[in-house]
């Protein structure tokens, strides 16, 4: 990284412009060009913000920026290459708890229920209304009255007894 950063510092010192020339021009802080020159990676917190302002500080300086971007994509590699298993899983455990959701009714995903469930549900629902029939025909069967047993006539579905 800090090669790169060198090869861009003297790039622009050999075209006599300053970092605060360079800076205003490409819209950036004048410390980032110069925390790109010294090859101070870790004051980026992306590395494809990084990697882009060192693509259009190439342009910028008539450079071949695709040679600059193979050079930084081979630092990246071996940068991230060196990095304990330990310290990647603790950092993706650290974004978990910093990621924060955003809640609205477009970007709720509703959860399907399982046809298990709906059917367990109607099969329960149906056995409840079988039972509770049941009991109801048996009590009026049992009670005897002329009108209980025209129900009952009337819900076993003989029609021309009914009264």
């Amino acid at each position: 990284m800090k090669e790169i950063g060198a090869e861009l510092e003297q790039a622009r010192e050999a075209m006599g412009v300053t970092i605060e020339e360079a800076a205003s021009d490409l819209k950036l802080k004048p410390s980032q060009l110069e925390n790109v020159e010294k090859g101070n990676r870790s004051v980026f917190k992306d590395v494809f913000e990084l990697k882009q302002i060192i693509k259009d500080y190439a342009k910028y300086l008539c450079l071949e920026y695709e040679k600059l971007e193979d050079e930084f994509n081979e630092f990246v590699f071996e940068y991230t290459s060196k990095i304990p298993l330990d310290e990647i899983a603790k950092a993706n455990e650290e974004k978990k708890l910093e990621k924060k959701e955003i809640v609205s009714p477009y970007t709720i995903e509703y959860k399907r229920r399982m046809p298990f469930r709906t059917f367990l549900i109607t099969v329960l629902i149906i056995a409840v209304v079988s039972i509770i029939t049941y009991v109801v025909i048996n009590q009026l069967k049992g009670n005897g009255s002329a009108y209980t047993s025209n129900l009952t006539y009337y819900i076993k579905g003989e029609w021309n007894i009914w009264i």
